[in-house]
């Protein structure tokens, strides 16, 4: 092989690459056709994709619907736990504080020699 024939073989793309550009432009091209020779099957084919997308856009709302209100449930469950443990919280607090207290009248009591 010389220098020419290496430089033109590079330069060249290869044929899986040309079948599938000629597979892709063909299909353009026919869809193309059969969309300006068959107006009636286009309306038609548009409805169908209107459709379809409507139906989507109404199945994936509704699953979004659905979704945000199971967030909606568990970030009120998780606040209604909260709120729980805070009351429990509290609750020890106060049993500590009374018993503090009783601690300290029973000490208060005591006489100061027996100390």
């Amino acid at each position: 092989m010389n220098r020419n024939t290496t430089e033109m073989i590079a330069a060249e793309p290869p044929a899986s690459y040309r079948f599938a550009l000629g597979v892709v432009a063909g299909t353009v091209l026919g869809a193309g056709l059969m969309m300006w020779l068959a107006p009636r099957a286009t309306a038609e084919a548009r409805r169908t994709v209107a459709d379809s997308a409507n139906a989507f856009r109404d199945r994936t709302a509704e699953q979004l619907g659905q979704a945000g209100r199971r967030v909606v449930a568990a970030v009120d469950d998780l606040g209604a736990r909260g709120y729980g443990l805070r009351d429990d919280v509290a609750d020890a607090v106060a049993h500590g504080a009374k018993e503090v207290e009783r601690i300290a009248m029973a000490v208060k009591a005591v006489p100061v020699r027996q100390l």
